[in-house]
């Protein structure tokens, strides 16, 4: 069982409803969420939402799903963590 599991919550997904609404598989931890911008890590790598209004209406980092709404006005990947040593942090 635990296999079953493990292969569903290796699993990445987006579904996004009307630009307003994005659920996302496969999230691993999050870094930071404000009302324009959250960064979620996932199986896939970094992602990126950016809008306007953005509330984080579930995170559960056990199964591994996020529910986002607000207005979305973009979704960025980045392949690789940034390291969030203080320069990192000024220059973001």
């Amino acid at each position: 069982m635990s296999q079953i599991k493990q292969a569903e919550h290796s699993s990445h997904n987006l579904i996004m409803e009307d630009r307003k609404k994005l659920t996302v598989s496969g999230v691993t931890d999050i870094d930071s969420f404000d009302e324009q911008t959250m960064v979620l890590y996932t199986q896939m790598g970094e992602l990126t939402v950016r809008g306007s209004g953005l509330h984080m209406d579930l995170l559960n980092t056990e199964t591994g799903d996020a529910v986002v709404s607000g207005t979305i006005c973009g979704l960025m990947y980045t392949d690789e963590r940034q390291k969030s040593g203080f320069w990192s942090k000024v220059f973001r």
